[in-house]
């Protein structure tokens, strides 16, 4: 008889846990800090790191950025993202860099169909494109690298 495979959850956990104690987040209080620092409800980050839920999309950016993970690999552990779409996603592939591609031709060539995740990776998009942006107000207001020198 063959071991049932793991749930989502339980993959996701599987990932994200020992990321997040590399980063740091171990001992007494690690999950309260791991939330407060995700923005994630404890209760959450505890059922995540059990292997009982994954969290909700929005925060797989900032579960990769305080873990150190691609956040492509969450998308697709937490089922955002087809494993397949991952090849169109990879840095070697620079053939739509500067096209007029629209987030829509976007969704549609990585196969998203569903309606919450198309919502959830055009949501993405645009907060790409406003960190972007007020990282660059940020260097012009400081006048850039080249001024602090």
């Amino acid at each position: 008889m063959t071991a049932p495979q793991p749930t989502r959850a339980r993959r996701f956990a599987d990932i994200v846990v020992p990321a997040a104690e590399r980063a740091g987040y171990t001992g007494h209080g690690a999950k309260a800090r791991f939330a407060r620092d995700t923005g994630m409800t404890e209760s959450s980050v505890s059922r995540m790191w059990q292997g009982q839920a994954v969290p909700e999309p929005r925060f797989f950016e900032v579960i990769a950025e305080r873990t150190g993970l691609d956040v492509r690999m969450l998308l697709v552990e937490g089922g955002v993202l087809s494993p397949e779409s991952l090849p169109s996603l990879s840095e070697s592939d620079r053939t739509q860099v500067g096209s007029s591609l629209t987030p829509e031709e976007a969704a549609d060539q990585l196969g998203i169909k569903d309606e919450v995740g198309r919502a959830m990776f055009f949501a993405t998009i645009e907060r790409l494109k406003r960190l972007e942006n007020e990282a660059a107000d940020h260097d012009a207001n400081r006048g850039g690298t080249a001024a602090q020198m």
